[in-house]
């Protein structure tokens, strides 16, 4: 079985900046990728950003140039660092682990943007 903790969630004024941690732990066999995705209040679940072990990245449109996903593999562990946030980035941010045999999701963290 694996874990997934999301920490780092918020309320920040436009224009500010949050730092998402992600750390899985447990059973994981082979971690092929890790990704961010959100979903805001009466919308779908959509990718943010995603890094695969080899250190490849994908960004959704709405965020190039203003988030950065990274990674330690050695820690399992994922960050993602969010600088100009617009009120449109308000979601809840959730952490995916994909490995091998398994497809691992957190509980998810609220980030606010609102003055």
């Amino acid at each position: 079985q694996v874990q997934v903790v999301e920490s780092g969630g918020g309320l920040v004024q436009p224009g500010g900046s949050l730092r998402l941690s992600c750390a899985a732990s447990g059973s994981i066999f082979k971690l092929k990728a890790m990704g961010w995705y959100r979903q805001a209040p009466g919308k779908e679940r959509e990718l943010v950003a995603a890094i695969t072990s080899d250190g490849d990245t994908n960004y959704a449109d709405s965020v190039k140039g203003r988030f950065t996903i990274s990674r330690v593999n050695a820690e399992n562990t994922m960050y993602l660092q969010m600088n100009s946030l617009k009120p449109e980035d308000t979601a809840v941010y959730y952490c995916n682990v994909r490995a091998f045999y398994t497809n691992s999701w957190g509980q998810g963290t609220q980030v606010t943007v609102s003055s």
